[in-house]
């Protein structure tokens, strides 16, 4: 399954913590009009009410006494609410009142001015609450006391009307910061897992006893980490195991190969002693590839200063006969007098002599093969034979892969040289066409 496909667990973390700040300061918003509804009049959802009809029709006739004219406001209210009753007092203390007041609260009528806002119940003669309230009118300021209302409402609705513009100046801070910082602190949590699959996606797999660090990791993530480095392990001691077998066959190997070769030495001439001789060479030229194969992979000398055109001025040098023997003309040339790098100073001349080995093998025994080294650190390995077919370009960089049967090789050659290359840090490509094969190093 590819990674786009996974779900964003910063993502997720991010979007549901938010919501969860967010669904909090909401409960806690509704959890205190709850509370101030049981400390805070019962009537508080109707004083509004009657206090918006009661400015609206409070007066003073023509003789200057206060009256309240009959509204069709006043009017509905009183319809809806049966048992009604208020006083109306200026602060100079004129009032007018309706309905029948309670006698417990009948001695609070006459001083009903004095009291701005009141909330009055427990009395042990009455079950009714009774509110004050003052209210602004065109008249000027009045004091409201009323009770007998058949329906309360919704106090708590009220007082989030009410209070609105406190927790929405509070939502309209919260919100931006709670969705701007939660994501940051997220992202800084889980910054160490990132660097982590970083260094996962980093490690090569010759990099022996590469492990990734559990430091700093949360414990919810460090059973992965630690999971996958005993992957790592086991499959580390499964490799050793193979290369060593590898080793210990390809060593194994050389014995019987030298014991066929001096018996068939000892054969008549003729042509079953050279197809003898010649299937007993590319049985040894098999081991030895595999051994070097396998010794590079071991490599540890990758970091010392070489001379790469000594190095292949030497391989050119020592397998000069050879080339000779097989019918073709060889050459040498080089930019520079020398050109240091870090490298294996036993890895890359093998890397080389594989080239030119491939070109001796494959060059159809005639032409030109041209080893050059330029002053940017390239290495040329140019043979004038038939050319590998396009198909066949990318696979003969594979193990055990050969373009013909004729090679006495077991297909390691190149294999072995795209390995050196690759541990090197360097890049290997190849043209090839009707008129020769070329494979260039760049380290």
């Amino acid at each position: 399954m590819r990674a786009a496909n996974n779900p964003s667990l910063w993502w997720k973390l991010s979007w549901q913590l938010s919501l969860v700040i967010v669904a909090v300061v909401a409960v806690v918003i509704v959890g205190l009009c709850v509370w101030a509804t049981t400390i805070m009049s019962p009537n508080i959802f109707v004083e509004d009410k009657i206090g918006a009809v009661v400015a609206k029709a409070v007066e003073r006739n023509s003789q200057g006494k206060l009256q309240l004219r009959d509204t069709p406001e006043l009017r509905s209210l009183k319809i809806q609410n049966k048992g009604l009753w208020y006083v109306v007092a200026m602060t100079d203390g004129a009032s007018v009142s309706y309905g029948t007041i309670p006698a417990p609260y009948g001695a609070i009528a006459p001083v009903a001015h004095l009291f701005q806002d009141a909330d009055i119940r427990g009395s042990a003669g009455t079950d009714e609450i009774a509110s004050i309230e003052h209210v602004e009118t065109a008249i000027g300021e009045v004091r409201i006391l009323s009770g007998g209302f058949a329906d309360k409402g919704w106090p708590i609705l009220t007082l989030l009307g009410g209070t609105y513009p406190i927790y929405i100046s509070l939502l309209v801070v919260a919100l931006p910061a709670i969705f701007l910082t939660v994501p940051r602190i997220v992202r800084h949590a889980l910054a160490r897992v990132s660097e982590v699959a970083r260094e996962a996606s980093e490690i090569e797999p010759r990099h022996h006893e590469a492990r990734l660090p559990v430091d700093g990791i949360p414990k919810e993530v460090a059973p992965l980490v630690i999971a996958f480095n005993g992957a790592l392990e086991r499959l580390e001691n499964d490799f050793k195991k193979r290369q060593r077998f590898l080793i210990d066959a390809a060593h194994e190997l050389r014995t019987p190969i030298a014991i066929m070769q001096t018996r068939i030495d000892g054969m008549p001439e003729g042509q079953e002693r050279r197809r003898l001789l010649d299937d007993v060479a590319r049985l040894a030229e098999a081991a030895e590839q595999l051994l070097d194969f396998e010794r590079n992979d071991q490599a540890t000398d990758l970091h010392e200063t070489v001379d790469l055109v000594e190095i292949a001025r030497t391989v050119v040098a020592n397998l000069a006969p050879l080339a000779i023997a097989a019918g073709y003309q060889i050459s040498f040339q080089s930019e520079v007098e020398s050109l240091e790098r870090k490298g294996s100073p036993s890895a890359l001349p093998r890397a080389i002599g594989n080239l030119v080995r491939n070109a001796i093998d494959h060059g159809d025994n005639t032409g030109m093969i041209t080893v050059s080294v330029s002053a940017d650190g390239r290495i040329d390995v140019a043979d004038e034979g038939p050319g590998i077919p396009a198909e066949h370009q990318e696979l003969v960089f594979e193990p055990f892969y050969r373009v013909t049967p004729k090679s006495q090789g077991a297909g390691l050659g190149l294999s072995l040289v795209k390995q050196v290359i690759s541990s090197h840090g360097g890049q290997l490509s190849m043209q090839s066409d009707s008129t020769g094969t070329k494979v260039a190093i760049q380290l």
